[in-house]
């Protein structure tokens, strides 16, 4: 039998043996049959009997001949206990696994190296005769906005945020601001690493100031855990603090927005929304108005110039004079 003939055979095998259950009346081949087509494994019925009847020499597994149809099971203490991954484990794995590399410490990401190596070449020697193995070469996620290039790391700054964020204890860190030469020393509280697109933020308390801002990991240009224990604020939730807009880099102010609209912007935002009490009237001569509660962000201004020829603010003032602002300067840099 042929290498990739006999891998694809134990592949096949394995996920059948993870499928059986504990106890009786067990399932039949038939049910067998279709639970592997859905993971992939084109097989007969006949071929999945002939598998049942070698596997079962060899495991802790019978078949409940009392019924009809014949249930497959495994004998009671028994159960399988053989170290790999199910096709879906190593398809999850792959499909996280990007996501994943920024997040993790480094101690887990290091443990969890060899499953990920694992998940590829299983995939790999698989992707032939298995359209499931495939998959991960069929999707992806891509921004919606202009793709950056991810920022340049300080050598193992990374690795001490994370294990400071884990061990919860205080961070000293040589922090350079947007835009300024100059550095200065702090000692930072972590209490959540996030991922913004192609950087990497991390939300912290300074020296003992309460309020919470966000730090560019990229910025840090020097980090030493320390042994002190870091405070965190009453009542914090990582989930709370984006829903309020911070990263969106906004103090979490709602405001009720009005816009004039083309009928092409307003075609768009009726599929996506802006929030979820968005309204959207029909077109007149053309223009449209839309109502939404957002937060008053420089997200939220920067998508509002980015569409200045489709939409214009007509409430609250506040956002449409600074947008106006915006647009005027923008004019006399272009000497227009």
């Amino acid at each position: 039998m042929p290498k990739a003939e006999a891998n694809q055979t134990l592949a096949r095998q394995w996920e059948l043996l993870k499928l059986l259950p504990t106890r009786p009346p067990g399932i039949t081949a038939a049910e067998l049959t279709s639970r592997l087509a859905d993971l992939g494994y084109a097989v007969t019925k006949r071929t999945v009997e002939r598998d049942l009847n070698d596997l079962a020499r060899l495991f802790g597994f019978t078949c409940n001949d009392k019924g009809d149809p014949y249930g497959w099971h495994w004998m009671p203490g028994q159960s399988l206990d053989i170290p790999g991954l199910s096709l879906s484990d190593a398809l999850s794995l792959r499909l996280v696994e990007d996501a994943l590399r920024p997040l993790l410490p480094a101690a887990l990401l290091q443990a969890i190296e060899p499953r990920l190596q694992q998940a590829r070449a299983k995939l790999a020697e698989l992707a032939p005769g298995n359209a499931q193995a495939r998959w991960a070469d069929k999707v992806r996620t891509v921004p919606a906005t202009l793709p950056l290039l991810p920022p340049q790391l300080a050598d193992g700054v990374l690795e001490v945020v994370q294990d400071a964020l884990l061990r919860e204890v205080q961070i000293e860190a040589q922090y350079a601001r947007a835009g300024v030469g100059e550095t200065q020393v702090l000692t930072l509280h972590p209490l959540a690493l996030m991922q913004r697109g192609p950087v990497s933020y991390l939300a912290a308390t300074a020296f003992d100031y309460p309020d919470i801002r966000l730090y560019a990991v990229h910025r840090l240009r020097r980090a030493v855990a320390l042994e002190a224990a870091a405070r965190r604020p009453e009542g914090f939730d990582v989930d709370t603090y984006i829903a309020s807009g911070a990263l969106q880099f906004g103090a979490g102010k709602p405001l009720r927005l009005r816009l004039r609209l083309s009928e092409s912007l307003a075609a768009v935002l009726r599929e996506t929304p802006l929030a979820a009490d968005q309204t959207v009237s029909e077109a007149r001569n053309g223009l449209c108005t839309l109502h939404a509660t957002v937060q008053d962000t420089w997200q939220l201004h920067w998508w509002l110039l980015s569409h200045a020829d489709d939409a214009v603010v007509q409430a609250p003032m506040s956002l449409r004079n600074a947008i106006a602002a915006r647009i005027a300067l923008a004019v006399d840099l272009y000497g227009v």
